[in-house]
């Protein structure tokens, strides 16, 4: 009970940035059409939104920026098993609901059928390794992914290691250590960058880039505590409607085999923790205020419900060969079905959930 009051009292008078939940959701969306569209348009030269991937590097920044500027000072009060829970609260009911998610699409996608190839052990350890975050690359069908009946669950591995080692070693640093990481993370980018064919820095969902993914949240996640640690908040008049333009600027930006190796790195590196420290220096409206607020609840579940689905896309266009046609129908109607199913799920399952379990641990 001490400790929930004084977590209470840490938290009283905190400003919260209305702007950057706005964003997260927009990324979140972004994420679900461009999972599709990667599907319906394989070479990256050709599709629009071949960038949408790094809204993933966006989140990750976001991530160490909030995380820095709720519970930086907090931190030594509050002690690292308050710390797990809390976390733990908050992002592993989705990780479990985006389990079964998978589950039951595996069981019964109308256009594969995958249970009788794995049976009953592989796919009871495919579900309990998503459910436990345990990396469980098995499927070649799924391109060896780490976790094969909800993709999305890698960056969730990776935001839980960034926290763990957040609560144990990363508030305790100065800034000067932490310039230090996200050099060597930035590092790691451009090295990924020269690495990979066509400098595509989308690795860490399969168990051949594993590590990339590392590299991915060592910088993004630094850099977003580095913000919020030299208070590099810039006092703009953009809004919500001027920072989406902004957002979607990286995310639609031309994909070239040339020169995506020196592109995406600029974007993770320089762009996104700029454009954190625009979103958090620019008001909201009255207007936007509503918006942003559902924006950002919305963007967590959207992005962890909705690959299941993806996978039925996936086997739907391998099996039924649609045309272009039937495609730019059948990608929106699935993206706004996705968003009303992440709203359903938050409203109804995630939100009650949530409340039960800080009720029971704590209080």
């Amino acid at each position: 009970m001490i400790i929930a009051e004084n977590k209470t009292n840490l938290l009283a008078g905190k400003q919260h940035f209305e702007i950057l939940d706005g964003l997260r959701g927009i990324a979140a969306i972004v994420v679900v059409i461009y999972h599709f569209m990667e599907i319906a348009i394989t070479d990256y030269n050709k599709n629009f939104l071949s960038h949408g991937f790094l809204a993933v590097d966006f989140f990750f920044c976001l991530s160490g920026f909030v995380i820095a500027y709720a519970y930086d000072s907090r931190a030594p009060h509050l002690g690292w098993l308050q710390f797990v829970k809390v976390r733990l609260i908050r992002l592993h009911p989705l990780v479990v609901i985006g389990s079964v998610l998978g589950l039951l699409t595996f069981l019964f996608d109308p256009f594969s059928d995958f249970y009788p190839v794995y049976g009953f052990g592989k796919t009871l350890f495919l579900f309990l390794a998503s459910v436990f975050l345990i990396p469980y690359p098995l499927m070649p069908e799924r391109y060896t992914n780490l976790f094969c009946l909800n993709a999305p669950a890698w960056s969730l591995f990776w935001e839980y290691i960034a926290n763990i080692f957040y609560i144990l070693i990363l508030y305790k640093l100065n800034k000067k250590v932490l310039i230090v990481l996200a050099l060597a993370g930035a590092a790691c980018l451009v090295y990924i960058g020269v690495k990979v064919p066509n400098g595509n820095l989308g690795g860490g969902w399969g168990g051949q880039n594993f590590w990339d993914g590392g590299a991915r949240v060592l910088y993004s996640f630094t850099a977003g505590m580095l913000v919020y640690r030299f208070n590099w908040i810039i006092k703009n008049k953009l809004g919500f409607p001027g920072m989406i333009v902004l957002l979607l600027a990286a995310f639609l930006f031309p994909y070239a085999d040339a020169y995506n190796w020196i592109t995406e790195p600029i974007i993770v590196v320089l762009y996104f923790p700029l454009l954190v420290a625009l979103g958090a220096g620019t008001a909201v409206n009255p207007a936007s205020k509503n918006i942003c607020k559902l924006s950002g609840e919305i963007s967590y579940p959207l992005y962890m419900t909705h690959y299941p689905f993806v996978w039925v896309f996936l086997t739907y266009v391998a099996v039924v060969k649609p045309g272009v046609d039937t495609l730019w129908s059948v990608i929106p109607v699935s993206v706004i079905f996705l968003i009303v199913l992440a709203y359903l799920v938050m409203k109804f399952i995630d939100i009650p959930l949530r409340k039960y379990l800080k009720a029971k641990f704590l209080t």
